[in-house]
């Protein structure tokens, strides 16, 4: 069986692969999702007891559901902002205490016993989402319908926040989309309240989804937040399961983006807020018992701001743990700081907050090498000079960590073996590895990586396996190069796929531009109101300085294909540059900034109403207009589209074929008929031929 099949069958191999792995928080147990098999969608949980070192089926979705029965729409909208395709159990929540875990299964809540075993369902009053349990493991809150409920283990429930045309409890899609908060309310430490987001969509711009391939059926009707319109309106409220109810306070006319809420026994609540252009944001910290609000920090930037994932939290000494960047003295850096005081070296690039060991903390950080990501625990206990981070992993790689208490799980990715590794330690001591039962790819791609240009851009060049120095090759460009995502990583699954486009006789290059995460902030925001210039630039850049290393890359016949941001690029690329690129694949591409949604577009390129031409200059449907100056530099473009996508509306596609055809320019267009903005279900992987035979037929020979 060819790539695209199996990697269809076995979604790029990831069924079977343990996911949504967490320590609970007593560091009694692993907790992950896993399938059954390599094709096997639908998730099982699974725990993994740290004291004996085995793991064990605590519940399958084939028992627990009689028949197949339909997700929640809200749902189905949260796990298209996870870009979460597999079917069973979408996600679960652990206790405080640990001893417990609940979850929705089509709609329906269950409840079970780690340490046990046991599962049962629990009544609820409709249809279930995001159930979590309180911290003395009595009590359930969940969704249903917009409102926001709490049951007991027997079944006994009461509405503790509803409101017609309102929803209660449940991230916004701004949150969820760009801000990555998915959820939205949060236990007391006690059990005693909520804090709970009450979020109206009345002044939201209303935008209607459908698919022609199927008349018969209504259109879908989303509140869309697009560039310069109107934001859902998002406040905080404590509800106590008594009745009662405190309104949080902040200036939401100056700070309208709740970005992150916390809550844990150290401290009370802390929240992030930022302005709508996220230049300035504060880390408030709020009175339960008022709802008043205190500054803890400040967070500014001339560009925008970027908190660091896991924080802000409280420290066990009660210090105020809060993320942000060193831009001063020289340094460019991405650091952590407690009260205002620097607790990470200046050298590394904090990614994220994994969990704490005793008062260490565990971050996930870059030090140097973009392409890789290693552990680091941290000192945060006064006394001694300076700062104190040790790194716990070698190897070269990318790794990702979750810690509790006396328990660190880390995952390890690596060019060296296929998917993720887990292995499990107790003080340090390995106490036992996570199985996978995904299947392993057929190949083992080798992606030549390294730094190009006077601006050290990260590039990985892949060859086919039987190529033979001195044969030139054609050169496919696979690119994404928006912010918050990078490509070139030394992790083997991102080139899997690349090594089937060079058998089939490539050279497929890779270029992380500025933008992208993992070199410094000044990197990360060069992009800052310049995108389309900044990054096309150092595209081409890349590319020439890669063929001087690289002699056998054939610029005469070079294409370029992305999906989303990357589709994007690949139009733009050939539009402007048609000296460099040949043809292009664009997918699900933005193609007019203003019908992109507020927070991500206005960070980057500020209000379309601000004055001057940033939104034009970055549109594609501007030089899509324009006629072709030579016959030649109308060069040939493949774009494909989900019919129902709900983040980048196929309106964007759409409306870029139709300048596409009043300019003369040649294209072709594959509409995805009920397919989102994933494109899930094997689809992408099926289009893989399509997108060959098109690029063959485009490209000189």
């Amino acid at each position: 069986m060819d790539y695209p099949e199996l990697a269809a069958r076995t979604r790029r191999f990831t069924y079977g692969a343990p996911r949504a792995v967490a320590v609970t928080p007593n560091g009694a147990h692993v907790v992950f999702l896993r399938s059954s098999g390599p094709e096997d969608p639908a998730d099982q949980l699974w725990v993994f007891d740290v004291a004996t070192g085995q793991e064990r089926l605590v519940a399958d979705p084939a028992r627990l559901l009689a028949g197949t029965a339909d997700l929640p729409a809200a749902e189905r909208a949260l796990r298209e902002r996870l870009r979460l395709s597999a079917s069973g159990i979408g996600s679960y929540a652990t206790a405080p205490t640990g001893a417990s875990a609940v979850f929705a299964l089509a709609g329906r809540l269950f409840h079970t016993d780690l340490a046990a075993g046991d599962v049962r369902e629990i009544p609820s009053a409709g249809a279930v989402v995001d159930p979590r349990i309180d911290p003395t493991g009595q009590r359930i809150a969940y969704v249903s319908s917009g409102a926001l409920h709490v049951v007991d283990l027997d079944g006994n429930d009461q509405v503790l926040a509803a409101e017609d045309g309102v929803t209660w409890g449940l991230a916004e899609f701004i949150a969820a989309e760009e801000f990555h908060r998915f959820r939205g309310y949060w236990w007391s430490p006690d059990g005693r309240a909520v804090l709970a987001a009450r979020v109206d969509e009345a002044r939201v711009p209303r935008w209607h989804l459908h698919d022609p391939a199927n008349p018969e059926q209504p259109s879908t009707t989303v509140a869309y937040p697009h560039a310069g319109g109107r934001n859902a309106e998002v406040t905080l409220h404590l509800l106590d399961l008594d009745g009662g109810w405190v309104d949080v306070h902040w200036d939401r006319e100056t700070y309208p983006y709740l970005v992150n809420v916390s809550w844990s026994e150290s401290g009370g609540p802390l929240i992030t807020v930022l302005r709508r252009l996220q230049q300035h944001g504060l880390v408030l910290s709020v009175d339960p018992r008022t709802g008043e609000t205190q500054v803890h920090a400040e967070l500014a930037d001339p560009r925008w701001v970027e908190p660091v994932p896991g924080t802000p939290a409280h420290l066990p000494d009660g210090r105020v743990l809060v993320g942000g960047e060193l831009a001063h003295d020289g340094y460019d850096a991405r650091c952590l700081f407690a009260d205002g005081s620097l607790i990470t070296p200046p050298n590394l690039y904090v990614r994220r907050v994994s969990g704490r060991i005793d008062n260490d903390l565990i971050i996930e950080a870059t030090d140097g090498d973009p392409s890789e990501q290693h552990i680091f625990r941290v000192r945060t206990t006064a006394g001694g000079s300076g700062v104190d981070a040790r790194r716990v992993t070698t190897a070269a790689g990318w790794y990702i960590a979750h810690a509790a208490r006396e328990t660190l799980l880390i995952g390890e990715l690596s060019l060296e073996h296929a998917g993720t590794r887990y292995r499990v330690y107790r003080r340090d001591e390995p106490v036992g590895e996570l199985r996978s039962m995904a299947a392993t790819p057929p190949y083992t791609p080798r992606p030549v990586l390294q730094r190009v240009t006077d601006r050290q851009l990260p590039t990985g060049v892949l060859y086919p396996r039987n190529h033979v120095a001195g044969r030139r090759l054609p050169v496919l460009v696979d690119i994404y190069g928006g912010p918050g995502h990078q490509e070139v990583v030394a992790v083997r699954s991102r080139w899997v796929e690349r090594q089937w486009w060079a058998d089939a006789g490539f050279a497929v290059v890779v270029i992380d531009n500025r933008g992208t995460p993992g070199v410094s902030p000044s990197f990360d925001k060069a992009i800052h109101r310049r995108f389309a210039d900044v990054i096309l630039a150092d595209q081409v850049d890349a590319l020439t300085g890669l063929a001087d290393k690289h002699p056998d890359l054939d610029l005469s016949r070079v294409t370029i294909r992305g999906w989303s941001f990357g589709g994007y690029l690949s139009a733009l690329a050939v539009l402007r540059r048609p000296d460099v690129y040949h043809c292009a694949v664009a997918g699900a591409p933005v193609t007019d900034w203003t019908l992109y949604d507020t927070a991500y577009t206005e960070r980057y390129l500020g209000l379309p109403d601000d004055g001057g031409d940033v939104y034009v200059h970055n549109s594609l449907l501007e030089i899509a207009a324009e006629p072709p100056i030579e016959p030649g530099d109308a060069r040939p473009m493949l774009l494909i589209h989900g019919m129902v996508d709900d983040n980048v509306v196929a309106a964007h596609t759409l409306r870029l074929s139709g300048a596409l055809l009043a300019a003369g320019r040649p294209h072709s267009m594959i509409p995805l008929t009920g397919a989102t903005h994933m494109a899930a279900g094997g689809l992408s992987e099926r289009l893989l031929r399509l997108e060959l035979d098109f690029i063959r037929r485009s490209l000189p020979s």
